[in-house]
C-alpha cells in the first residue's frame, strides 16, 4: 500500500527512538548520581565515572541521530 513505511524508515525510527531514550535515561541518572554522591560524600572519582558514562552514552546517541539523519537525505 501507499504511504507505509518501508524496512529501513521503520528501522530509522527505532535507531532514533533509541538514542532519544538514551539521551534521557543518561541525563537522569547523571544528575541524579550526581545529586546522590554529594548528599552521601562519595569519593570524586565516583562522580568522574558517572561524568563519562555520559559522556560515552551522549557520543553514542550523537553519532546514531547522525546516521540516522544522513541516510535521510538520500
Amino acid at each position: 500500500m501507499a504511504g507505509e513505511p518501508t524496512d529501513e524508515e521503520q528501522h530509522q525510527v527505532v535507531q532514533a527512538r533509541l538514542a532519544a531514550i538514551v539521551i534521557v535515561v543518561a541525563a537522569v541518572v547523571w544528575v541524579c548520581g550526581n545529586l546522590l554522591g554529594r548528599a552521601f560524600g562519595w569519593a570524586p572519582r565516583f562522580a568522574f565515572l558517572l561524568d563519562f558514562a555520559a559522556i560515552a552514552a551522549f557520543v553514542w546517541a550523537l553519532i546514531v541521530v547522525w546516521r540516522v539523519w544522513r541516510r535521510r537525505g538520500n
